[in-house]
């Protein structure tokens, strides 16, 4: 919060289901003093995606919605594209994984292709100095759990030390960013982008797009019946994420904590106003710290829950199968991650896989995280399952959800928060295991 100049920030921690820590800190409102508390309520930008494809894996199992078919089945007002004279197709399953093609908000394809080479550039140049690093840093036994990530970071999250948080950095320079039309529905907000022409053929790039997941709300209504806000807080409802909602200006939202941004000037103002209306699915929800457990929660349960022997069937099956958030935390070929070098974008989240080189080294634990940055607001979600031992797992003596799960969130924008989060999840999980062998 000193080294960004946070206004307010949300820390929530679960372990194995219970939630032992939940803090505000500073101020939700800085003109009015009102500080911040564990119900304080923010912008959650990019988490809304994990929240989307919830419905959409739900959708799925109960087999409504076929992930492959092309996205015309369910939303023909979306036109079919054609990329370099030849017909492609646009599947559930490319939107989600970010493969589809569609733009994000830079509508120039030579600027993106630019951005694109500059990255990895800046991979091959800095590559040699990480190494270095690490192996300085696993000769002293410490883990490495911050690495130098010189790729553009998604939705405004910035790792420059010398930039002020919350400046318009390159990305928050879109104008899109700062729409103020209020759409009626998601079918309507598709004319912002669906008769641009595809960056690439769908399945053979990786290019994180937001409005991907405006077209994949379009494709939930259409399965689901019902207006994608409608069955979002059905959902929310059956999460018990009762602090869950939509981020609209007009509500009355208690709780709401206000946006900020530094100026050119580097001094603290309120954030401009803007209408998230247009990217529900991709960056539109209202959270607090406590709910995003919960969410992270009954994913965790859903995954977990079948390596448990359910013994007179005291478990209680899980929101999801087991096997749809294995899925969902594959990662998937071609894919890269912004704010973790270790991980692959899956499905709607990023995934870091268990992973050890050398012996008595630097270990990489299996973990999923999302982060999200929109105007005056950054966030993080990230999950660390236990590694289940079988012996544990026949007694019966434990139950799921086994792991850490933490959440932060915070009115400032460009704020990098993954390697915060997974700090305090190690730290957690480090200390759980201390009181097991005590």
């Amino acid at each position: 919060q000193d080294e960004a100049g946070i206004p307010g920030i949300l820390v929530g921690v679960s372990v194995d289901g219970k939630e032992v820590w939940s803090e505000g800190l500073g101020y939700a409102d800085v003109e009015n003093r009102v500080v911040c508390k564990p119900e304080t309520i923010m912008r959650i930008a990019s988490i809304s995606k994990c929240l989307t494809m919830m419905a959409v894996a739900k959708l799925w199992e109960e087999g409504k919605l076929d992930l492959d078919a092309p996205v015309q089945k369910y939303v023909p007002e979306f036109p079919e594209k054609v990329y370099e004279g030849e017909k492609v197709a646009i599947t559930t399953r490319l939107l989600v994984s970010h493969l589809s093609g569609i733009r994000h908000y830079e509508k120039d394809i030579t600027k993106v292709k630019e951005e694109k080479e500059k990255a990895n550039r800046a991979v091959k140049l800095t590559k040699p100095y990480q190494d270095k690093e690490q192996k300085e840093k696993e000769g002293k036994g410490i883990e490495k759990s911050d690495s130098v990530k010189p790729r553009k970071e998604h939705e405004g999250e910035v790792k420059s030390r010398n930039s002020k948080p919350g400046r318009r950095d390159k990305e928050f320079e879109q104008e899109e960013y700062y729409l103020k039309e209020k759409f009626e529905s998601v079918i309507e907000s598709l004319k912002i982008f669906k008769n641009d022409p595809l960056f690439f053929k769908p399945g053979s790039q990786f290019l994180y797009s937001t409005y991907g997941f405006t077209l994949l709300s379009a494709v939930v209504e259409r399965v689901s019946g019902q207006k994608f806000t409608d069955y979002m807080l059905k959902m929310f409802h059956d999460l018990d994420m009762l602090s869950t909602v939509l981020d609209d200006n007009e509500a009355m939202i208690y709780n709401r904590a206000r946006c900020y941004v530094y100026n050119k000037k580097g001094r603290l103002v309120n954030a401009p106003y803007v209408d998230n209306s247009y990217k529900w699915a991709g960056g539109g929800f209202l959270s607090s710290v406590g709910d995003l457990l919960k969410f992270g929660n009954a994913l965790l349960y859903s995954y977990q829950a079948g390596q448990f022997k359910n013994t007179n069937g005291k478990l209680l099956p899980g929101y999801l199968k087991p096997d749809t958030v294995a899925m969902m935390w594959t990662p998937v070929a071609k894919t890269e991650v912004s704010w973790d070098r270790d991980g692959k974008y899956a499905m709607a989240w990023a995934v870091v896989e268990k992973k050890q080189q050398y012996g008595c080294c630097r270990q990489q634990r299996h973990y999923a995280s999302h982060t999200g940055g929109a105007v005056g607001a950054s966030s993080v979600l990230l999950i660390l399952p236990e590694e289940l031992d079988s012996e544990a797992i026949d007694t019966g003596l434990v139950a799921p959800p086994r792991g850490v799960i933490v959440s932060i969130i915070c009115n400032m924008q460009s704020v990098s928060l993954n390697s915060t989060a997974l700090k305090i999840a190690r730290e957690f999980d480090k200390e759980k295991w201390a009181q097991y062998i005590d």
